[in-house]
């Protein structure tokens, strides 16, 4: 009955390579020069590859910074989707190594490498990419959004702030916006300054401040259960 054995070992190790392939996923990204970026994919616990399957690409704040690997999931998003068992988006989790998510720097730029990538691994949705980031990230939101605004099919900064002369570039993206008012890291204004400029460009921004609430806002954020089908409302053209 060894054939038997053989095959009920060959099984469990099929159930167990299905189930490693799905939820919070360990990888790392070589870049042409060789070096290498640890980063995280969440891919929802259905995913069987036959349908389109949307994305979102999140970065992480300061705190997180590093070469682990791992701190960009504990914070924010990452612990958001812990709580949801049917999350459905896959979600990309780069890290920063040189504390900066602005357009056209290191990290800012392996991170669109890593998505592009990724996208290509897994069976998603060009038409439903979003953008979402904290604090550093949420700085990182606007400024990727600016210089990329046909990528994003929606976006979501959180108690970040961007540049209010980017709002003409940025004003048909949807976007919502989260900050709390009593934030002391970075200032309610950075947020307010934003969605006025937005407004005055024509958009129909979403904003949400939450009173007396300090520079984490992103729990809350991210623990709104109206902004992912808010997202999946949103679809590039």
């Amino acid at each position: 009955m060894k054939w038997l054995s053989g095959l009920f070992a060959a099984f469990s190790f099929g159930l167990s390579a299905h189930a490693a392939d799905t939820g919070f996923i360990d990888k790392v990204h070589k870049d042409s020069d060789g070096k290498e970026a640890k980063y995280v994919v969440y891919v929802p616990k259905d995913y069987d590859g036959k349908k389109e399957y949307p994305v979102i690409l999140f970065l992480h704040g300061s705190g997180e910074t590093g070469t682990d690997g791992k701190k960009q999931v504990a914070t924010g998003l990452g612990g958001a989707i812990k709580k949801m068992p049917d999350f459905g988006f896959i979600t990309i989790f780069p890290q920063s190594q040189l504390r900066s998510w602005q357009a056209g720097k290191p990290d800012a730029d392996r991170a669109l490498a890593i998505l592009e990538a990724e996208m290509k691994t897994y069976k998603t949705d060009p038409k439903r990419v979003y953008l979402t980031g904290l604090s550093m990230g949420g700085y990182g939101t606007w400024s990727l959004a600016a210089k990329y605004p046909d990528k994003w099919a929606a976006i979501v900064p959180v108690c970040g702030g961007g540049n209010p002369a980017d709002a003409s570039k940025i004003k048909d993206i949807p976007c919502w916006d989260f900050h709390g008012d009593a934030d002391k890291a970075v200032n309610v204004e950075k947020s307010r300054e934003m969605i006025k400029a937005l407004k005055a460009a024509g958009a129909e921004p979403k904003y949400t401040e939450y009173p007396g609430v300090g520079h984490n806002s992103w729990d809350q954020a991210y623990g709104t259960k109206e902004l992912y089908p808010w997202l999946l409302k949103h679809a590039k053209k």
